[in-house]
């Protein structure tokens, strides 16, 4: 009884292993057939969707060498670019889209070979064979300023007046020598008091081109007049241009008035000259723009006396130029 129980033991035993290795192996080979028949299914889908991007990818690419093509045809007999519902003829591109022969659209048609946006240079301008027309001149706005200077030693009357010049005083109160062939722009006004001569003045004048003495090397003569309110007046025509006067005057123990004005009107400027002791002399330098109808008018007269012994004002010459 008891080897029988140990062989049924034994017998019951030993098949435990092979009934649990009958019973395992069935689900075993079940679930390897599940996980190789899910990797066949992954492939074919993986399959599938590369087949659908390629069909979709060629479609594109289809539809898109269409387009291209219908853009870049030739002109069709209806007028337009590519066929119906194309371009018209003559119709530029948009910037950028390259057109049939490799160039863009934004080149002239009518000027191949250009490059976008190029435009053909301007034409050299002709050359005028007549000449200009100047402006017409304008004629000189009026114009006066005076200043004083002091008198140079030795005044050369030909080279300071190369229009007109006039000297007084050498052969006395009355007498006066002007430039031979000078324009005859200054002009001797007169003014009130009798003019006397002398040959005292501290500077000399000289000319070489004078009537009726035609040349002097150094003549200290000149004019005065004596007394309140007595003097000397002078005009100089005008010419429509700028001029320059140089006037050479003294005085002697008495106070000198300059008044320069034109005779268009305008302000009148005033410089004067004093000395209550003894004699001085000064150039008056003006300048002035007139027109030809209108002169300068200057008048050299005593404004005050510091002696009973005819305090005065001189004048020895005037030159223009």
């Amino acid at each position: 009884m008891a080897d029988e129980d140990r062989t049924r033991d034994g017998s019951r035993a030993g098949d435990e292993p092979a009934g649990r290795a009958a019973s395992h192996r069935p689900r075993t080979d079940a679930a390897g057939l599940n996980h190789r028949a899910l990797r066949r299914l992954a492939r074919a889908r993986q399959r599938r969707r590369w087949a659908l991007e390629g069909a979709g990818a060629v479609v594109c690419l289809v539809v898109l060498v269409a387009y291209l093509g219908t853009r870049s045809s030739p002109d069709s007999g209806d007028g337009t670019v590519g066929g119906s519902g194309g371009v018209p003829a003559g119709a530029t591109r948009p910037t950028g889209l390259p057109g049939a022969d490799g160039r863009t659209s934004d080149a002239d048609p009518a000027l191949p070979g250009l490059r976008p946006r190029q435009r053909p240079p301007s034409p050299e301008p002709i050359p005028s064979t007549s000449a200009p027309v100047p402006p017409p001149e304008k004629p000189s706005a009026p114009l006066l300023s005076v200043s004083r200077a002091e008198v140079p030693a030795a005044v050369d009357l030909t080279a300071v007046g190369t229009r007109d010049w006039m000297h007084w005083g050498w052969r006395g109160g009355n007498s006066t020598v002007r430039k031979r062939s000078g324009s005859g722009e200054i002009v001797d006004g007169g003014g009130r008091g009798r003019r006397i001569g002398w040959d005292g003045n501290q500077e000399v004048v000289r000319w070489s081109d004078g009537a009726p003495e035609r040349s002097d090397h150094g003549s200290s003569d000149g004019v005065y007049t004596c007394g309140v309110g007595n003097g000397f007046s002078l005009a100089v025509a005008g010419s429509g241009t700028p001029r320059t006067v140089q006037l050479y005057a003294g005085i002697w123990m008495a106070r000198g008035r300059l008044d320069v004005r034109l005779s268009t009107g305008g302000t009148v400027s005033t410089l004067r000259l004093e000395d209550p002791y003894t004699s001085q002399s000064a150039q008056f330098v003006i300048r002035f723009t007139a027109p030809k109808d209108a002169r300068l008018v200057v008048t050299w007269t005593v404004e005050k006396v510091f002696t009973e012994r005819c305090g005065n004002v001189g004048l020895q010459a005037v030159a223009l130029r």
